[in-house]
């Protein structure tokens, strides 16, 4: 079908000849449109080139904060916690749960697995035996076949952990997997793991058919983002008669728990108690270069792993003391990817004081729990508009080109007050026709 939308080797065009396509296109009458992406490539050029290479079509750069939470207690050691995030209540909230619970004794966290996932999944109409067989007489072969492939990743502690054959018959007719759990050492090991996936892959048809006279139909190689077995607990506990929230410590304490009791039985709130656990973690995997998508996809599957979305913190009352914990799969790494290779990546490590892959995990949960913390309490105490209202006043006074002035007033003004666009509007244009 002819479209004068349609383009014919994007690809291949330099920057400038995407963005002019763009302008006589979809941006025709939009020259501003055009400006801010300009606006936004890199004065550097080598940083600019970096930027070009980690994604195709690349245009310009869309930037986002990059934030520090202070005063963070992880296991008795306090980080500065990087975080790259949009939302404006976010930072705000860790840093400030980072403070409640640095008086209460810090978070502890450990690593309880960091067994990683992969598959290959295959169809086949002949005996399960015969598989199995194959699997034990080949296991040790393959493994030496692909020692190449394997003895960097052998020589920092990690490799092939084990390969097992799952029948999945019973759910579709002649599906089977060949299931490796892996060892990654410090690296998230997605191309590690695909690479010995689909070596082993094209190995297993090849002596499979000349062995047995009946080829497998192999139909995907690819690692899983749902890994239960890479998991770390972290856990904070607060006596109940000290804690100072406004309201007496046992009755913080009481609905508090009621709230999280709620999560756990009741989906709708599960998902939006979730999604604030990951507004913590997520910006700590983006600050570090790690893969947020593949942490929420395992971090969802996760809390539905007993067949019901379920909340992936808990919270109980233990010998007067409030204790709030939450397991969560983190697969993270602190080299390969873009984590060495990111600039701002690199920083944050380095702010981090170069933690190794379990070591971050630790810090991502526990900035999770944080976050988690910060928004229940908002929701049991004063309410989570007040706190956020304060930072939506902040985005509508920039969106209304206000001076230092304006925005110190405005500020003031609405300290205790309900916002929205139109109050604020209404007052600021009192104010300035009173000044005029």
């Amino acid at each position: 079908m002819a479209d004068r939308f349609f383009v014919e080797g994007f690809s291949k065009k330099n920057k400038e000849q995407k963005i002019d396509w763009l302008r006589q296109t979809y941006l025709k009458n939009k020259p501003e449109d055009i400006e801010i992406l300009k606006k936004y490539w890199l004065p550097d050029k080598h940083l600019q080139s970096l930027h070009e290479g980690f994604a195709e079509n690349t245009l310009s750069n869309f930037t986002l904060p990059f934030s520090i939470a202070p005063n963070f207690p992880i296991n008795g050691k306090l980080y500065a916690v990087p975080m790259v995030t949009e939302e404006s209540s976010v930072v705000a909230a860790a840093a400030k749960a980072a403070k409640f619970w640095f008086e209460h004794g810090g978070f502890r966290a450990e690593v309880k697995g960091k067994i990683k996932t992969g598959h290959i999944h295959f169809f086949y109409d002949g005996s399960p035996a015969d598989l199995q067989k194959f699997l034990d007489d080949h296991k040790q072969e393959y493994a030496e076949r692909l020692r190449p492939f394997t003895e960097n990743m052998e020589k920092r502690g990690g490799g092939i952990r084990s390969v097992e054959l799952e029948n999945h018959s019973d759910k579709l007719p002649g599906y089977y997997t060949w299931t490796f759990r892996f060892d990654t050492a410090d690296s998230m090991g997605a191309n590690f793991i695909n690479t010995i996936l689909e070596e082993w892959s094209d190995y297993f048809e090849e002596d499979f058919a000349r062995e047995y006279g009946l080829k497998p139909e192999v139909v995907l190689r690819i690692l899983s983002n749902y890994n239960p077995e890479c998991l770390v607990k972290v856990r904070a506990e607060a006596v109940i008669s000290a804690l100072k929230t406004g309201m007496s410590g046992e009755e913080y304490a009481r609905r508090f728990v009621k709230a999280l009791d709620i999560a756990r039985v009741n989906p709708y709130r599960a998902v939006t108690h979730n999604k604030g656990i990951m507004n913590g973690i997520d910006a700590v995997v983006l600050a570090t270069g790690n893969d947020f998508r593949a942490v929420e996809a395992g971090a969802h599957a996760y809390a539905s792993r007993s067949g019901k979305y379920t909340s992936l913190s808990n919270a109980f009352i233990r010998d007067g003391k409030l204790i709030f914990e939450m397991e969560i799969p983190l697969a993270l790494g602190t080299v390969g990817g873009v984590t060495r290779i990111h600039p701002m990546a690199k920083t944050a490590l380095d702010i981090l004081q170069n933690p190794d892959a379990e070591e971050l995990m630790k810090i991502a949960a526990a900035t999770g729990l944080a976050q988690n913390f910060s928004a229940v309490h908002s929701l049991i105490t004063e309410g989570i508009q007040k706190g956020h209202m304060r930072m939506h006043l902040n985005n509508i006074l920039l969106q209304m080109n206000v001076t230092d002035e304006e925005r110190k007033k405005l500020s003031d003004y609405f300290r205790n007050k309900k916002v929205h666009v139109r109050a604020v509007k209404e007052k600021l244009e009192e104010w300035r026709k009173n000044r005029a």
